[in-house]
């Protein structure tokens, strides 16, 4: 069960996979989403998704929210699941009322944690059913280690917190990649796009290295930034390196993103530097960018932040640099050109520790442990 459009989050496709490789029955009850709607999964036998239309903000979608929950909750009585997922807070009104009165196991997934329940009376009602769920769920797991244990203390009241990161799957890694045959370096944003994940200082980054340098973007606005876009395509123009940029936009299926990935050479994964969002502050684990870009054979370019540098550089699978400063972003993307055995080894190096233990089949498991355990 989620508020919003499930495709947009890999570790559903992926625990529901694995589920459904094992047997489970799956189904997934969203809705649409700006931005992210045309977002599908990989069709599975035993998987089913069902949505209702997004509609925008206003009194509309404040009815739109009403019927979701009506909606949710007459499929569970028809289905009777003897699991409910939820997979984020705004799902939590319905979730709450069926762990209570149909008495259903509960896994409390919070991929992106609200920032505060002192807000609406909407809000702190919302707040108060995701706090009273969670105190109910067999287990509540959150994608990096600092926010669930945070969510352990001042939310779920002694239940079981689990953390498990935001890894591609196994089957999704790519070959072992050869040298580069040519000069050129593609440099590969995936994701929602935004300043604080995409900033135009990426743009000017280009001016500072060869035009054997490109970048090419994939992927969707957001409601927070309509029109960003437009702004980066014309920073492009105004920096003269519009033949240098590539939109590719939006993509169906995690397949097609992991075939644009294989065609590149390095990918960003920025955060910024200073946050007042909980979610921007402890991102290691919960962004899946770099796990995406590892399990292709890409080196990373990461944002020069502790736990990321800890994480992802001092581990040999990539290069830190300052996202806010033009001039760090373009000294290591001109690295990466003129070292490219060495961005190989890196992206390798990062693909090994994907099929090891950065894989969701890794990840999953005590969940799917959990989930097993209480079946029989």
């Amino acid at each position: 069960m989620q508020f919003t459009n499930p495709a947009a989050y890999p570790p559903l496709e992926h625990s529901a996979r694995i589920l459904a490789e094992a047997g489970w029955e799956v189904m997934f009850l969203g809705t649409g989403a700006l931005g992210a709607d045309r977002l599908e999964f990989r069709p599975h036998r035993r998987i089913k998704v069902k949505r209702i239309g997004f509609v925008p903000g206003g009194w509309r979608q404040k009815v739109r929210y009403v019927g979701f929950h009506l909606w949710v909750t007459a499929w569970a009585l028809r289905w009777r699941p003897r699991w409910i997922y939820v997979s984020e807070w705004l799902a939590c009104p319905a979730a709450l009322i069926l762990r209570i009165f149909l008495n259903a196991n509960v896994i409390y997934h919070e991929h992106d944690s609200p920032a505060s329940g002192n807000g609406s009376l909407f809000q702190r009602a919302t707040f108060a059913t995701r706090t009273a769920l969670a105190r109910r769920a067999r287990a509540c797991v959150l994608p990096n280690q600092r926010r669930a244990e945070m969510f352990g203390r001042q939310v779920a009241g002694g239940a079981t917190v689990m953390c498990v990161w935001n890894c591609p799957t196994r089957d999704e890694l790519a070959p072992p990649r050869a040298a580069r045959e040519n000069r050129e370096l593609w440099v590969l944003y995936h994701g929602s796009i935004v300043p604080a994940r995409l900033p135009i200082s990426v743009l000017k980054a280009l001016t500072l290295a060869p035009d054997a340098v490109k970048l090419r973007i994939v992927g969707y606005e957001t409601v927070g930034h309509p029109g960003y876009v437009a702004q980066l395509r014309a920073a492009a123009a105004a920096l003269g390196i519009t033949a240098r940029v590539s939109f590719v936009g939006a993509v169906r299926t995690r397949d097609e993103l992991l075939a644009w990935c294989r065609r590149c050479d390095v990918g960003i994964a920025f955060m910024p530097r200073h946050s007042h969002d909980i979610n921007e502050q402890n991102m290691v684990g919960a962004s899946n960018k770099p796990f995406d870009y590892m399990a292709s054979g890409l080196a990373l370019l990461v944002t020069d932040l502790p736990d990321w540098r800890t994480t992802f550089v001092e581990n040999g699978y990539g290069l830190a640099c300052d996202s806010d400063d033009w001039r760090s972003i373009g000294n290591a993307l001109r690295w990466f050109l003129d070292h490219p055995e060495d961005t190989r080894r890196m992206g390798e190096h990062g693909r090994m520790r994907v099929l090891t233990d950065w894989n969701y089949e890794t990840q999953f498991a005590p969940i799917l442990k959990t989930l097993v355990a209480s079946e029989g």
